[in-house]
């Protein structure tokens, strides 16, 4: 097992410390909508998280890929800012194969090949180990607890979880919660985990836990968000163009952490900002397949369409 250079032969090695940890899956998708056909494209909780989140702040990846993992995907990565030390490289790349139909807001799985992702076990750079932000993304909740472990005093570690866990992992991942200070799922998984179909007494059951926040995500119906004293409702943004929503979520979830990680503040008014920038970059990140709308992205761009959602909340 080796690990990816930071920069090629003859670049001198970033030594920064990294603002946010972020653990998950990098991957290479294939993807189907009613709008087009993608093959072997940049993918994964990790890519998406880390690349939205570097619009604020300096994200690290935990990860691995395998041997045919494209250099110009690593290259993006880099010239995002985005620290590579903890990108493990072994084996052949996690593979993941989805379509939508007109109904965007669910992925059917066609077909997933985990490869070197099946045994990965998260090895935390020391670099990392001071972050002040943590994300674990959707994977299995006893590596999320092994990462969480290894770093030392987090000022806030939030956590994403997936129906699989739930119905396979539901203890372990119960007790995970239990460690984090913000939990974020989408509403099916709050539904699932806390066997009610009330989000409202979903999230006081999350709260409880031990998280001082919960954040729902429904798709394009926006996002909720609860503390044990008050709750908000995020708005979606209304989109002429949807061509792929694979990676919206996680995007959320980056940019989220990002401007947290930036502004050093996680109030529950900062929260709230923070959730509209999320549903800011997920908004762009549906406009295309893979990251190609984010590759476009501009700060300009993000407080503008910022500022569309202030307006549409006014009343």
């Amino acid at each position: 097992m080796t690990f990816v250079k930071l920069y090629k032969t003859g670049q001198k090695q970033e030594k920064a410390m990294p603002d946010i940890a972020i653990v998950g899956s990098v991957a290479l998708d294939s993807v189907k909508t009613p709008f087009g056909e993608r093959n072997d494209v940049l993918g994964g909780a990790a890519t998406y998280a880390s690349f939205a989140a570097s619009f604020f702040a300096k994200p690290g990846i935990i990860a691995v890929v395998g041997e045919d993992f494209p250099e110009a995907h690593l290259e993006l990565l880099r010239k995002r800012g985005i620290d590579l030390r903890g990108l493990e490289k072994e084996g052949r790349t996690f593979r993941w194969q989805g379509s939508y139909e007109y109904d965007m807001n669910e992925a059917k799985t066609l077909k997933t090949e985990l490869n070197s992702f099946e045994n990965f076990n998260p090895k935390v750079p020391e670099e990392y180990k001071k972050a002040g932000y943590v994300f674990l993304a959707n994977i299995n909740p006893e590596l999320q607890m092994k990462v969480l472990e290894q770093i030392k005093k987090p000022k806030l570690a939030m956590l994403d979880t997936m129906n699989l866990w739930i119905s396979t992992k539901k203890q372990k991942l119960l007790e995970a919660i239990k460690k984090v200070d913000l939990l974020l799922l989408n509403d099916s998984e709050a539904r699932q985990l806390f066997e009610t179909p009330n989000l409202v007494k979903a999230a006081m059951q999350a709260l409880k836990l031990g998280p001082k926040h919960v954040i729902i995500k429904k798709g394009e119906h926006g996002a909720l968000y609860f503390t044990e004293q008050n709750h908000f409702s995020a708005p979606s943004y209304p989109l002429e163009t949807i061509k792929d929503p694979t990676g919206c979520g996680d995007s959320f979830a980056g940019a989220l952490i990002g401007y947290l990680a930036k502004t050093n503040d996680n109030s529950e008014k900062n929260i709230r900002k923070a959730i509209i920038y999320g549903s800011t970059i997920a908004s762009f990140n549906a406009e295309d397949f893979s990251l190609e709308r984010m590759k476009r992205l501009n700060m300009e761009e993000i407080e503008k369409r910022y500022s569309e959602f202030e307006r549409i909340r006014e009343f």
